[in-house]
Order: structure tokens, then sequence, then C-alpha cells
């Protein structure tokens, strides 16, 4: 998946921690800090990578946005990542973020790919907004 030919797109990745966590059975149920912990640790080895992103395009992780919620929120933060400690749910923190990053007008201030299965977070994104599934990060992270 990595790339090394230019040019690639800069993208900020928002990931839907609880999301891709439960995309993998590794007892993230049984504390959810911990789970969602394992998910950011290998996030910041992402950043500056050039990658294929979901259609095959060059996609250059300019920068990494963690959204965490509910007992997850209790996670330690993690060097080199943002993370979003959803104050409700992490749907609506999720689009709230792809929304202030992404701007008002027809060209995106900035371009954001958001990581999720969720269907019905998906239809509240954006059209500027790029989606991966979990199995995309999941294949980034060797997990």
């Amino acid at each position: 998946m990595d790339r090394d030919e230019a040019p690639a797109i800069d993208v900020t990745v928002i990931v839907d921690v609880a999301n891709v966590m439960g995309s993998r059975p590794d007892g993230w149920w049984r504390d959810r800090a911990a789970g969602a912990a394992r998910v950011m640790d290998g996030l910041p080895a992402l950043v500056g990578r050039v990658v294929d992103g979901p259609d095959g395009a060059a996609l250059r992780i300019a920068r990494v946005i963690a959204v965490i919620e509910g007992a997850a929120k209790a996670a330690a933060s993690v060097p080199g990542i943002d993370v979003v400690r959803a104050p409700h749910d992490g749907d609506g923190a999720i689009v709230d973020t792809a929304n202030a990053l992404g701007g008002t007008g027809s060209e995106p201030a900035e371009r954001v790919l958001v990581v999720t299965a969720d269907r019905g977070l998906r239809t509240r994104l954006g059209d500027h907004v790029l989606i991966a599934g979990p199995g995309w990060l999941n294949a980034l992270l060797g997990r």
C-alpha cells in the first residue's frame, strides 16, 4: 500500500476508533480504554507516509485525529496524533471535526479522510470527505 511516487494529496485522517476497534475481536469489550489505546498506538507511524487511498490515489497522511467516546475516553493521549474525546457521541464529533477541517467553500480547506464502516455516519459526511473502512486502516497498521 505504500507508494513512493509523487505527487500525493495531503490528507488529514480522522479515525472512528470505536469502529476500528470493533473490527478485530481482540478483547476490546473487556477494557475499552485499552482497546482504544491499542488502535491509537500505531497511528503516529502513519504520519508522513504516502499510501494508496481507498480509491487508489496516492495520499500523504499529513495528520491523524483519533475520535474516542464513552469508556474509551479514559485512554491516554498518544504523542504524534490529535485525540478528540467526544463530549456526547463519537459520530457527532467526527462530523463536526470533518466539517471544521473541510471548510464551507467548493474547494475544501483541508482534504479529510474518515475511517469508519458506520453507514449512518458516512451519510452525514459532506461530499468533500473521503471515506475508508476499517480494513484499509488495519492493513496500514498491520493488525
